[in-house]
């Protein structure tokens, strides 16, 4: 190998490190999760209390627990909503298709304000 080859190299694996980085350590954790169905909005429940939600007349149940949401029931056939995992950063999304259902992570620290009525 050449000398520009080793500094190609090179430069590709710290590019590779910073992008890594950045994804890793750019997220942010949210404040609270938004219940849509069909594009619209159903519910908000925050991250910061533990609960367990049926959603959608019960197609779907959510359960949020330290600060993560996850399905974990579902009516489908396929059940990949069940399988996403957990989520808790600002943009991440539980996506049940048959059921036209989305669950999105929202706010975080100042952002979000729980309003409680």
């Amino acid at each position: 190998m050449k000398k520009r080859d080793f500094l190609f190299v090179g430069a590709l694996l710290l590019v590779s490190v910073a992008l890594l980085f950045a994804s890793r350590f750019g997220k942010r954790a949210g404040g609270a999760v938004v219940i849509r169905v069909e594009g619209k909005e159903q519910e908000t429940y925050p991250l910061a209390v533990d609960g367990t939600y049926a959603l959608n007349g019960g197609t779907n149940v959510l359960e949020i627990k330290e600060g993560k949401a996850k399905m974990i029931e579902a009516d489908c056939p396929d059940h990949y909503c069940m399988n996403q995992g957990s989520i808790r950063n600002t943009g991440e999304t539980i996506t049940c298709l048959p059921n036209k259902l989305t669950v999105t992570v929202v706010g975080g620290g100042d952002d979000f304000v729980e309003i409680v009525g």
